[in-house]
């Protein structure tokens, strides 16, 4: 029996978190045990942090982990940020995300159907660029600096799994860097994903300039099959690639290391709708399809990626139907309607 341990969150976490669960048990049935701890201001209420150490140590003994949303802006200072916290605590090295358009929903003039893939614990954020202390500094009140990380490892591990993906898809990579610019960082990023395309001749490597890859999203989307790039870059095109197929709500998102996979809704824990029963749960549902297929892809075991492609078609047909959309993408169901239509349509 695979186990998945549930973190709700905050915000409408709670709330995509129960319909996630509601569709993966009717694919999965028996085949799936879930079990459920809090974290963010849950947790804080009740146990006084927002990441307890009884949630870090039940992570490695889960099958993987279904995480929602996190309101880390609204937590008292010193209290950790749990996404980012499980991303460099496990070593979560690759944020993949698929970006495809949906007819009716997209504003594409062509179709986009690309993956991102993210480096996922260096970069330019502050909190992963240091062993101690943070990235960020102020010698004086009007001067502010930030320092970004780019290692060797992190880049081959991360570019190793776009490659991967790319030989699954259609054989092409787009590394999206700013080199021109960040010659010494992003000179390193480029060399090290030169270096992994070598070991995949059957996968073409293509090179874009990050001001260029944002406007090429745009113009001609269905140039990019695989996009590796470093941290920020990556969350900001993603963010761009997601609303441009439709929503960011609609994206699905996973977190993983070469053993761990952490399921993660793209956008946040909207806390001005929380309660009120119409959150999109979509990004959430697809983001926990991915893991049940990594999943069974790690363990080569049909039946895991069998129910991922079930909760994925089923997801597709109700969203092709704008009777069985929600109304953040124009149709007239709540959280509990677009539930019920994706399990009609298991």
């Amino acid at each position: 029996m695979t186990h998945i341990l549930t973190l709700p969150g905050d915000g409408i976490g709670p709330e995509i978190t129960e319909a996630t669960l509601a569709i993966a048990r009717a694919a999965g049935g028996d085949a799936i045990r879930f079990e459920t701890m809090d974290i963010g201001l849950a947790s804080l209420a009740a146990q006084g942090s927002t990441l307890p150490d009884a949630v870090l140590g039940a992570i490695p003994g889960a099958d993987g982990v279904i995480l929602g949303p996190v309101s880390h802006y609204d937590y008292p200072a010193g209290q950790p940020n749990p996404s980012a916290k499980l991303r460099t605590h496990f070593n979560l090295f690759a944020n993949v995300r698929p970006c495809r358009a949906r007819e009716g929903l997209s504003i594409l003039r062509k179709p986009m159907d690309l993956v991102i893939v993210r480096e996922n614990t260096e970069g330019f954020y502050a909190d992963r660029s240091m062993h101690m202390g943070p990235g960020e500094f102020m010698p004086d009140a009007d001067s502010a600096f930030a320092i970004r990380k780019i290692t060797a490892p992190a880049v081959r591990r991360v570019a190793r799994a776009a490659f991967e993906l790319a030989a699954e898809r259609r054989r092409k990579v787009t590394a999206v860097h700013k080199a021109n610019v960040l010659k010494l960082t992003d000179g390193l990023f480029l060399r090290e994903v030169r270096a992994v395309a070598a070991d995949f001749p059957g996968v073409e490597l293509d090179e874009v300039i990050v001001d260029a890859a944002a406007a090429l999203l745009i113009r001609s989307p269905d140039r990019f099959d695989v996009i590796v790039t470093t941290n920020m870059f990556g969350d900001i095109l993603s963010d761009e690639a997601s609303e441009l197929s439709g929503s960011l709500g609609l994206g699905g998102s996973i977190n993983a290391s070469d053993d761990i996979c952490v399921a993660q809704a793209q956008h946040g824990s909207a806390p001005d709708i929380a309660g009120q029963g119409i959150a999109n749960p979509t990004s959430l549902i697809l983001s926990a399809a991915m893991l049940f297929d990594w999943l069974g892809r790690k363990r080569r075991d049909a039946a895991l990626v069998d129910i991922a492609r079930r909760i994925e078609t089923a997801v597709e047909i109700a969203l092709a139907n704008p009777a069985t959309r929600t109304r953040d993408v124009g149709g007239p169901l709540d959280t509990h309607g677009f539930t019920e239509a994706v399990i009609a349509a298991l």
